[in-house]
């Protein structure tokens, strides 16, 4: 889809070095969460990632975190909204490839590269923390628990590409659409976004749109159709699954390729 590229923002807010300690405040306590699902991680790895020196930041609708061709100074682990990761050809066109929700690193796989090869732009007001690369990659090579933890979810966040590449390619609109409905519940649920069988579905139609490779008004149509059909509900972006068994089958989903990526 076609989208006007927003300014480069470097991320502004207020500097902060958070103490000992990882109670529900912590800037990273939805991604500590997470990776302590893992018996491997040790209650020192836990205190280590606690007392991290990072900068907790406010990023504006539309800014960008990372971006295409830029130096790599920088990890960001997201503590609150939704960014997307991105791809711009030469007419301008937009193919989102990833999604990342809070609790998650959204720049893992840039950390041993001197440029990053795509970019990372928040579709709303969210909240990053950012570490100094020297910083995460000093934490790495001191605690290799923490550095498998991270190359688990890159691996994982791979998984998730493979199954958006067969989505893209094997799958009608329909499907494709089902597909994405049931990945983002599922995720959003695992980070305590989904209060029973409704969420707040964070993508615009024509986002939707480009993780999907479809128009507008091809999305606009589908949803019409999941809805007559009695699968979905969606109302000022409030995705309520009627039928979760229905929905599954119409996208072919089948959620293990999310791994442990939706045990929180």
């Amino acid at each position: 889809m076609s989208t006007r590229e927003q300014p480069y923002s470097q991320p502004q807010g207020r500097t902060k070095t958070l103490p000992d300690g990882a109670d529900g405040n912590h800037p990273l306590a939805l991604l500590m969460k997470r990776w302590t699902t893992r018996p491997s991680l040790s209650a020192s790895d836990r205190d280590a990632l606690a007392s991290l020196a990072l900068t907790r930041t406010r990023v504006q609708r539309g800014a960008y975190i990372v971006r295409e061709g830029e130096p790599v100074t920088h990890c960001g682990a997201l503590i609150s909204g939704v960014v997307v990761r991105q791809k711009l050809v030469s007419t301008g066109n937009r193919q989102i490839v990833a999604i990342h929700l809070p609790g998650e690193l959204v720049d893992a796989q840039n950390l041993l590269l001197d440029h990053a090869d795509d970019s990372v732009q928040s579709i709303g007001q969210s909240e990053v923390a950012v570490i100094a690369k020297p910083t995460i990659l000093d934490l790495i090579a001191a605690r290799p628990e923490i550095g498998r933890a991270i190359w688990l979810d890159t691996i994982i966040d791979a998984s998730i590409t493979r199954e958006w590449v067969v989505n893209m390619g094997r799958r009608d609109g329909r499907g494709r659409i089902a597909h994405l409905l049931c990945e983002l519940y599922l995720r959003l649920q695992a980070v305590g976004q989904c209060p029973s069988d409704r969420c707040i579905l964070p993508l615009s139609q024509e986002q939707i749109a480009d993780c999907v490779g479809l128009t507008p008004v091809h999305v606009n149509r589908v949803l019409q159709t999941l809805r007559t059909e009695g699968l979905i509900t969606l109302r000022a972006h409030r995705l309520t699954i009627l039928n979760w068994s229905g929905l599954t089958q119409v996208g072919d989903f089948d959620g293990r390729y999310l791994h442990d990526r939706i045990k929180v």
